[in-house]
């Protein structure tokens, strides 16, 4: 904190709200947290542990507002929360000892297929559809990997989950980002958690920006569920463009 000027400190306390906003309708709010923290000079491994304290707090607030608003908790997450935990900490542990390079080259070719199914799926909207695969198949097939992917590298995890809960488990929008912000929670804490027991998170500014991102978070999920799918699909295209050409570029 000490090479951290007061005016840097607020920049970054007000990058962290918006993302806090964005992250909570679309997901991709580590897309302006995390160059934030790099561009301030924090080393890579200390950025990545503090944007997932700061990110923990944002979907945190998001998903109380879920609960609240919505009836989410009506369905069975727990098999969910559990693989989803297990993905993140594995990803956590491994992220020293496993190449990304693969994964810098596909995700965003995915995100771009992800966007387009967006934009142009009937299935994406405020309506309920059928649910394609069991719970105990999605949670080992996608919370899992997806989990593992968010501990490993991070970005476009809300878009990955979104849609799978969306094509594969039926949920209508609305519903279905609920339900990404609970698992996003749960693999945030995972990786904070073994982070912090390597000694990488740097508390005192990731608190401060945790708070601010909570604010954001909480306007944006109060955002998404009064207007649904109109405020979430644009943005959800729009975020998974973005977080798809910064991976291409870097």
């Amino acid at each position: 904190m000490e090479s951290i000027t007061t005016e840097l400190l607020f920049f970054l306390m007000a990058v962290a709200a918006v993302a806090g906003l964005v992250d909570a309708i679309a997901g991709g709010g580590g897309l302006l947290t995390l160059p934030a923290l790099l561009w301030a000079g924090l080393p890579p491994v200390q950025a990545l542990a503090t944007n997932k304290l700061q990110g923990s707090f944002g979907t945190l607030s998001a998903s109380i507002h879920y609960v609240r608003k919505t009836d989410i908790l009506q369905h069975k997450l727990w098999p969910l929360v559990g693989a989803t935990f297990l993905g993140a900490a594995s990803g956590t542990l491994m992220v020293q000892y496993l190449p990304d390079e693969l994964l810098r080259e596909v995700i965003p070719l995915l995100l771009v297929l992800f966007s387009l199914y967006f934009l142009f799926s009937p299935r994406v909207s405020d309506e309920d559809a059928a649910q394609r695969l069991p719970l105990g198949w999605f949670a080992l097939a996608l919370c899992f990997p997806i989990g593992f992917y968010d501990g490993f590298f991070g970005p476009g995890t809300g878009s990955f989950f979104v849609l799978a809960v969306v094509a594969l488990l039926g949920h209508n929008l609305t519903h279905a980002t609920g339900v990404t912000k609970i698992l996003n929670l749960t693999s945030n804490l995972a990786a904070l958690l073994f982070f912090a027991l390597g000694g990488h998170v740097l508390w005192e500014l990731g608190l401060l920006l945790g708070l601010a991102q909570a604010g954001g978070a909480w306007l944006g999920a109060h955002l998404a569920v009064r207007h649904g799918a109109v405020v979430i699909r644009p943005l959800l295209v729009i975020i998974s463009l973005a977080v798809s050409l910064k991976l291409l570029l870097t």
